[in-house]
């Protein structure tokens, strides 16, 4: 069945006459009957009926109608839907934003895209920066912006910033007197555990083992209940230096050793991408990121 035959078979329904079914069709009546009679065929018996002048359904042509105009309809609507994704008329993006990477320093890429792309509609995945890697790799989401140590071959990371890892306390702490933390020095302190932390997969990365002794009072997987818990007095944590932060929060530059993540935009290798995808690498690519060298 090809839908030049469902075309001539629904004019037909609604003219009831070949000679007017063919030219709402712009083709030959003999052209028309053909299509008319290899779906005939394809389906086991006649559509309709011809008594002199007229033309009707038969009983198959009228149970198989509403399944050829639903069908029909269809692939008109995916037509119509894949002009308006190649005009960007509509233009789908499906983001994956790693949960620990703070929305300050991504909202203006995507507001400088929804300018150059007004018909964007971008729906948003945070995760862990494994899950994501996941789900790129599975085709769930377009692209992601990730910090990991070790990408599967198939993706093409593209860096776009370095921030270092620092450790964030209350006010009043001993860590305020110093000018910045040696790993070593968080053996014994009260600890805020954050969950989706990957410090430890990019320390372990350098070859170290984590063996600070710290006392773990707190865990959460929510970025702003782990700060109350420090502003609390509740313990200090190891966050990236770029995250934002309450007011009363302070870091210090955790050093000996000095561990850094690199947050890029990761895409798969070879798959191509949407008109939207196409125009975010873009922008980013023009993006002057601030971050360590």
């Amino acid at each position: 069945m090809e839908l030049h035959q469902v075309r001539y078979f629904l004019a037909l329904c609604e003219s009831l006459n070949f000679t007017r079914a063919a030219e709402l069709c712009n083709v030959s009546q003999p052209a028309l009957t053909r299509a008319v009679q290899k779906l005939e065929e394809e389906f086991g018996g006649p559509l309709f009926r011809r008594e002199r002048a007229k033309t009707h359904l038969t009983d198959l042509g009228r149970l198989l109608r509403p399944y050829l105009e639903a069908a029909y309809q269809a692939s008109e609507t995916a037509r119509t839907q894949a002009a308006s994704f190649g005009k960007l008329e509509t233009a789908p993006l499906s983001l994956g934003i790693m949960c620990t990477i703070g929305p300050s320093r991504l909202v203006g890429v995507l507001g400088a895209l929804q300018n150059q792309v007004p018909a964007l509609q971008v729906g948003v995945e945070e995760a862990r920066g494994a899950e994501l890697v996941q789900r790129l790799e599975d085709g769930k989401i377009d692209v992601a912006f990730v910090a990991h140590p070790d990408y599967p071959e198939r993706l093409d990371p593209k860096p776009l910033y370095s921030e270092r890892y620092v450790v964030a306390f209350p006010h009043g702490h001993r860590f305020e007197q110093m000018n910045a933390v040696a790993f070593d020095d968080l053996d014994g302190e009260d600890y805020v555990e954050r969950i989706n932390c990957e410090f430890p997969e990019h320390f372990e990365a350098l070859g170290l083992q984590d063996n600070s002794l710290v006392n773990v009072r707190y865990r959460s997987d929510r970025e702003d209940w782990v700060q109350a818990m420090i502003l609390a007095g509740m313990g200090c944590t190891v966050i990236p230096e770029f995250m934002p932060l309450m007011p009363g929060i302070s870091t210090r530059l955790i050093v000996e050793p000095e561990v850094t993540r690199t947050i890029s935009l990761v895409t798969v290798a070879g798959r191509r991408f949407s008109p939207a995808v196409q125009a975010l690498i873009k922008l980013i690519q023009k993006q002057k990121w601030t971050g360590i060298a």
